[in-house]
């Protein structure tokens, strides 16, 4: 019987040339694999437009509208020295931001120099390669960062950021500037897909989640349960959750685009029991035994062995489930990650 609980439950070996540096020529052309989690069936789908076949009029699409900021910054030191930032959230006017850096330590009181517009000043290191930095401009600094910022790839796509990226490392209906990485499920959605939805009766309503860095942080405690995950804005607006919770009376399914829409709607009913409207910070780690609440099916990509969104997934189709279901995505030479193919549990 495999421990649920313990880390090594959660490994797998994945083939390097299977993680995805780029994404499908077109967005609804990446693959599907659908897993049924009530008969552990698995169906295979050559394009991912072929997810229509699996909604019924009256059901609900839930998306996450948070937009990647473009968080990466190259700067100077006095000295001339070279460094390399990632502010790990957008700056509100000029209010102190966390931000990952790469190079020499950066002691409190260290300027850097990012562009004649903006500037910024080390005011605490907060160890591991995480400083608090303030920001100086003449203008908005949030209108500089996205004219001089680059896009914040995942540090498993071995490439520099390219012009592509600009519009693909973005779902198309991203609206809210606020993510340092990409809600990736919802990356296979086209205009035209999301229209075949409607008018085939599939209501699509949006939540907010900026998803933080520390969506790429691996687990590292044997016990799982003793895991801590980084906190994420979340926004719901009374209308959506009254929207999902109506559906829910009434029988109809609730499909999560991605873990972040997930979790977003599981946190908002841990108090009552359904959903809530609300703006706050979540801090919600899901593992199995968790009670899920809200959510009926989930679309997602494939995930990082030993990472907080593997055991998510795991939590939700059953742990077993999800390891066949990746072994069987590898031996067909799926593409994993952000830019990879995608998985529908129902």
């Amino acid at each position: 019987m495999t421990d649920v609980y313990n880390l090594e439950s959660y490994d797998y070996e994945l083939p390097s040339e299977l993680i995805a540096q780029y994404p499908s020529p077109e967005r609804a052309e990446s693959r599907l694999l659908v897993l049924n989690r009530k008969d552990g069936s698995l169906t295979h789908h050559e394009k991912f437009r072929a997810i229509e076949e699996y909604f019924e009029p009256g059901d609900l699409l839930v998306v996450n509208d948070s937009r990647v900021f473009p968080a990466r910054l190259y700067g100077k030191k006095p000295t001339g020295g070279r460094v390399e930032i990632l502010l790990l959230q957008m700056p509100e006017g000029e209010e102190p931001v966390p931000a990952l850096y790469r190079g020499k330590r950066l002691k409190p009181g260290t300027e850097i120099f990012f562009s004649p517009k903006l500037r910024g000043q080390v005011l605490e290191n907060l160890g591991e390669g995480k400083i608090l930095l303030g920001l100086k401009s003449a203008d908005d600094p949030q209108k500089i960062i996205q004219e001089i910022g680059k896009v914040p790839l995942p540090p498993y796509i071995k490439r520099a950021p390219e012009v592509e990226d600009l519009f693909r490392y973005q779902t198309v209906y991203a609206r809210k500037p606020g993510s340092v990485a990409a809600p990736t499920a919802g990356f296979h959605f086209t205009e035209e897909l999301l229209k075949n939805l409607q008018e085939k009766g599939v209501k699509i309503l949006a939540i907010t989640l900026h998803v933080g860095y520390g969506t790429f942080a691996p687990v590292k405690v044997k016990d799982i349960r003793k895991h801590r995950i980084h906190e994420e804005f979340v926004e719901i607006t009374p209308e959506v959750a009254a929207e999902i919770n109506r559906a829910r009376a009434e029988g109809r399914a609730v499909f999560a685009v991605g873990t972040t829409t997930l979790r977003a709607l599981e946190f908002s009913a841990q108090e009552k029991g359904f959903v809530q409207g609300l703006s706050s910070w979540c801090d919600l780690y899901i593992y199995p035994g968790f009670k899920f609440q809200v959510v009926d099916h989930l679309i997602t990509n494939f995930h990082l062995p030993k990472s907080s969104l593997y055991i998510l997934v795991a939590a939700f189709a059953g742990l077993e489930n999800i390891k066949r279901a990746y072994q069987e995505a590898i031996k067909r030479r799926y593409r994993f990650f952000s830019y990879g193919d995608a998985m529908l549990i129902l």
